[in-house]
């Protein structure tokens, strides 16, 4: 018996998103039509993601502060954001980039927060525990 085989576009004839996205490039027009900073569309590609990483860096930053002034006031929030070292920053970006990359990475890190929490809770049922117990008086 003869086997069919299933026809395969030819990567001649087959386009790519980056075929068409240089293409655009070549025309000179990005989205909506608007002209692109730069001909070569390397160039653009890091612009983008200049942009992108800074807007995304002073949302986390607001929202970081949104969430603190519910609890501290706005000097205090302004302090404990802003008032991370170097070592802290590096921290949070290990853990977020391992967090990214995979699901053990997620796991390890969703777990890790986990007993953070269930520690702190726990620390602050313990100080509550003790500020209720008068002086002089058996427990």
């Amino acid at each position: 018996m003869a086997r069919l085989r299933r026809s395969r576009p030819s990567k001649k004839t087959a386009q790519s998103p980056a075929d068409s996205g240089a293409q655009g490039a070549q025309s000179g027009k990005g989205i909506a039509g608007l002209p692109l900073p730069s001909p070569s569309a390397a160039t653009n590609l890091v612009i983008a993601d200049i942009v992108m990483r800074a807007a995304s860096g002073l949302l986390r930053k607001r929202m970081e502060k949104g969430m603190l002034i519910k609890s501290y006031d706005s000097a205090r929030a302004e302090k404990l954001v802003d008032g991370r070292g170097v070592a802290a920053t590096v921290a949070l970006w290990g853990a977020s980039r391992l967090a990214t990359r995979s699901p053990i990475g997620l796991a390890v890190i969703a777990g890790g927060l986990a007993a953070k929490v269930l520690y702190d809770r726990g620390k602050q049922i313990q100080t509550d525990r003790r500020s209720r117990k008068v002086p002089g008086t058996k427990a």
